[in-house]
């Protein structure tokens, strides 16, 4: 007996954003990636770039860019500007609530241009 199996072949597009320069180290900047506002942050000095959903669900509003950048426990994470809940930058999940988590996005930086994935 041959069992075929369904593959699905995903290629990934990457849109450049801006400088890694034009983000401020432990800041963020939103940008509107394939219509969608993406909110990328950078931590530290060097590459290290992640980006969620700009919408805030709390405060239903496009905000989290303007965020402030920490850690909680050893996770890195953003806290909204107007309601103050804190988003896991890795993964999207609040932190403050657990049934609530944020859209991630692929993100890298390619000689010193900030990309992010979209499929």
């Amino acid at each position: 007996m041959v069992q075929s199996l369904q593959v699905s072949d995903t290629v990934t597009t990457w849109v450049d954003v801006c400088s890694l320069y034009a983000i401020a180290p432990y800041t963020g900047v939103c940008a509107l990636v394939k219509g969608e506002q993406v909110a990328i942050f950078r931590v530290g000095n060097g590459d290290e770039v992640y980006a969620l959903s700009n919408y805030d669900p709390f405060s239903k509003a496009f905000v989290l860019s303007r965020g402030i950048v920490g850690d909680r426990n050893g996770t890195l994470k953003v806290a909204s500007p107007i309601y103050k809940q804190n988003f896991s930058l890795t993964t999207g999940q609040c932190l403050d609530e657990e049934t609530v988590k944020i859209p991630t996005f692929g993100v890298r930086v390619v000689a010193d241009r900030v990309q992010v994935a979209v499929s």
